[in-house]
């Protein structure tokens, strides 16, 4: 009789209880979605890439995201405006696909394939999409060391290897401080010399926006390889993310 009278009223709660469990499911399943998933936008006056303008020296309007998983897998994309010359392409888009580690409390490893597309180049400017791997190292979420190698650099069918330590500090009321020296080299048969590039930026929040002014520079090769693309230069960049 006891259990005959308890299991209506039971089965009654459970019903009622049901649809906000659900609810309540529904909020972690968005949350957990939303957590996986995070995206960036920022609007430049240029766009450097290894110490060399890619929009020739004009602003740049670059939007990205990336989906993360909890066993550190990752893939993404980011696109800019890009300007080469003549009849070059209008658009970059990366496509990648990445695995993020902590080794130890604190070391991460970053390991990632990324593919640069180029898109809008006239008939006879020729492909100049390729990928590469770049592996980052980095030590207590200030100093990173990284590692680029691709067998088709800029598309020339030779190798093509990319070196940079890196440092970005807390220059304390809420300004930071990113330093990078860069070293990149080529396959003889490209043509291309092997360059140093250096950059420094300093940072700060404003609400949501994120300001920086950098300066980025490369050495004499530099110049040979890139002309005016390679010139000194201040950069300003506003970004937000989420």
């Amino acid at each position: 009789m006891k259990t005959r009278k308890l299991l209506p009223f039971a089965l009654a709660a459970a019903l009622v209880a049901l649809p906000l469990a659900a609810a309540a499911q529904d909020e972690d399943d968005a949350s957990e979605e939303a957590s996986m998933l995070s995206w960036n936008a920022a609007i430049a006056t240029d766009y450097m890439f290894r110490g060399v303008s890619q929009t020739d020296g004009e602003a740049s309007l670059q939007l990205g995201a990336d989906l993360g998983f909890d066993n550190g897998l990752y893939v993404g994309a980011w696109g800019s405006n890009v300007d080469f010359g003549a009849g070059g392409p209008d658009v970059e888009i990366d496509t990648y696909i990445g695995w993020n580690v902590d080794l130890s409390d604190r070391w991460n490893l970053d390991l990632m394939l990324n593919r640069y597309n180029y898109i809008g180049e006239q008939d006879g400017y020729g492909d100049i999409d390729y990928n590469e791997f770049i592996g980052v190292l980095a030590l207590d979420e200030t100093w990173s060391f990284t590692l680029g190698y691709t067998n088709d650099v800029y598309a020339l069918d030779d190798d093509g290897f990319y070196y940079a330590v890196g440092g970005s500090f807390d220059l304390g009321y809420d300004w930071g401080l990113d330093v990078t020296v860069g070293h990149s080299t080529f396959g003889s048969s490209t043509g291309i010399e092997d360059y140093s590039d250096f950059s420094f930026s300093f940072n700060r929040d404003f609400g949501p926006v994120n300001a920086a002014i950098g300066y980025y520079a490369t050495d004499s090769e530099g110049d040979v390889n890139f002309g005016d693309a390679a010139d000194n230069r201040f950069m300003l960049t506003l970004s937000i993310g989420g």
